[in-house]
């Protein structure tokens, strides 16, 4: 079970796979032709207090990580989604988030094993 990450503004590539949104809101600017999106899974994303707490704040980091691993646990119905893509295949989820290394998407893929 191999899960890449990108942003999302990134050009998709045929590498990719199966390409999942994983942000609550759509990203800026970009129109869905554009983002070559094959799932949004919107309710995966943290929970819209505690994205706005954590801010992209990399002090906050590794709080941030905590909370929202114990929400996707709590999470089963989009945990189960997500497993389905994986056990197609090749899966990259994109995010919007210009910080590349403190982000929904890295935690997801740094624990992946939630997902076997």
């Amino acid at each position: 079970m191999k899960i890449r990450i990108k942003r999302v503004y990134e050009l998709p590539d045929k590498h990719d796979g199966r390409r999942i949104l994983v942000d609550r809101l759509w990203p800026r600017g970009l129109t869905k032709e554009n983002a070559s999106i094959d799932l949004w899974l919107k309710d995966i994303a943290p929970s819209t207090e505690l994205r706005k707490w954590f801010g992209h704040n990399p002090d906050r980091w590794e709080e941030f990580k905590e909370q929202y691993l114990a929400e996707l646990k709590s999470n089963s119905e989009q945990i189960r989604l997500l497993k389905q893509e994986l056990d197609k295949g090749i899966v990259t989820l994109v995010y919007g988030a210009k910080d590349e290394q403190h982000n929904q998407a890295v935690v997801i893929q740094e624990n992946s094993e939630i997902f076997r």
